[in-house]
């Protein structure tokens, strides 16, 4: 029933959303103990509190679509495994979805392409019977195969252009891509994000989850400069920035002379040791052992409000998580100079608590990366334990 189109009521849609159906994924209090804020315990700047859509969720589960892979050469199911982690666009009046699509064929793990999915009232979706933007006989081949296309984010330009950041991998490294459409179908390939970057510099490194500043004007997520630069907060281990005058080509921001990172390096960090870290993790929290960006980025009146994904480890962070946990939290950075943090949330506003979060390919994971206004509410979309696709609503 998952990828058949349907059609409800408003008057049933309101009163699920009201009733009781609902469950409260919270709305901690705002601190600053760590990553440079400044112990503002004002929330007001936090997009909350978001209600996870039990009535419907999961509300993504995999298919049985059918592709001819042109590097394969031979029909796959390419969403029969999982779906997750998916973008969002408002177009024409429906939440439009890229989501992330493994197939069971080849490596360990699958292929991942992405698909595309549209829905009248941003829950119900009807699915594009093949993937919009998957690896080919092209020239990210060689960054793409066999792993695939993964975790895409979208906005728009100020041409109406669809900008999505994509990682690339290719069994080995993950690598923050580019890609441009006019219509959300057919994409141009634009190629690694750090590709020119300090002379090649960051373009074997490991890169991916680039969150965009944009400006949500009403449905639409249009990317917007910052004292003359596009701006976008990426990483996995730790959240750096970058800027770019084009949405293509993108510097990371490093430290300037004499500075030092406010945490231990650890993971991928070593081998970028020039980055400067933005949003770092913090001891004896629900993000003690990674933080990972989510939907692009708010340019807001108090600043910019990113929100972000975290990883636990109990004997480091916070011992009331199960090892591994994916919980989501926000941070504030001043719109003035986007890499300095304001104000950041003291705890997770969600955790996986549904059985469907907490088991499946990677137990015990909300991956939060799509987000949208939509019918004057905010629909929050996420991945649910790297199989599943789910929606938390704020009205």
């Amino acid at each position: 029933m998952h990828n058949m189109f349907r059609l409800i009521k408003m008057s049933c849609f309101v009163w699920i959303l009201t009733g009781t159906l609902l469950a409260s994924c919270g709305n901690e209090k705002a601190n600053g103990d760590q990553g440079g804020a400044v112990g503002n315990q004002d929330t007001g700047w936090t997009l909350l509190p978001f209600n996870k859509l039990d009535s419907v969720n999961p509300i993504l589960v995999p298919g049985t679509g059918r592709f001819f892979c042109p590097l394969r050469k031979k029909q796959v199911l390419w969403e029969q495994k999982d779906v997750f982690n998916p973008a969002i666009v408002v177009r024409d009046q429906k939440v439009m979805m890229l989501y992330r699509a493994q197939d069971t064929s080849g490596r360990p793990g699958g292929t991942s392409r992405i698909g595309l999915a549209e829905s009248p009232d941003g829950i119900h979706f009807t699915r594009r019977p093949e993937p919009v933007l998957f690896p080919g006989e092209d020239p990210w081949k060689k960054y793409e195969w066999e792993g695939g296309c993964e975790d895409p984010r979208v906005v728009e330009d100020s041409l109406g252009n669809y900008i999505m950041t994509y990682t690339a991998y290719d069994g080995k490294l993950a690598r923050l891509m580019v890609a441009r459409s006019r219509d959300l179908i057919h994409w141009v390939k634009e190629g690694p994000a750090f590709a020119k970057a300090s002379d090649g510099k960051y373009l074997d490194k490991w890169s991916k989850s680039g969150s965009i500043v944009s400006r949500y004007d009403g449905g639409k997520i249009i990317a917007t400069r910052v004292h003359g630069k596009y701006w976008m907060y990426w990483g996995d281990q730790y959240i750096w920035a970058a800027v770019s005058d084009d949405l293509v080509n993108w510097q990371p921001v490093e430290m300037q002379q004499g500075e030092k990172p406010p945490v231990e390096l650890r993971g991928q960090a070593l081998a970028m040791p020039d980055l400067k870290i933005v949003v770092p993790t913090r001891k004896k929290k629900f993000d003690s052992d990674l933080v990972e960006s989510g939907p692009p980025a708010m340019l807001t009146d108090r600043g910019i409000l990113l929100i972000y994904n975290a990883r636990n480890i109990p004997t480091i962070g916070d011992s009331s998580l199960a090892e591994g946990t994916y919980a989501a939290g926000e941070v504030l950075m001043d719109k003035n100079d986007p890499v300095r943090v304001i104000d950041r949330t003291a705890d997770y506003f969600m955790r996986p608590d549904k059985p469907y979060e907490r088991t499946g390919q990677v137990n015990q994971v909300c991956f939060l990366e799509g987000l949208a206004r939509f019918r004057d509410m905010w629909f929050l979309y996420y991945g649910t334990a790297d199989s599943k696709i789910a929606v938390a609503i704020k009205k």
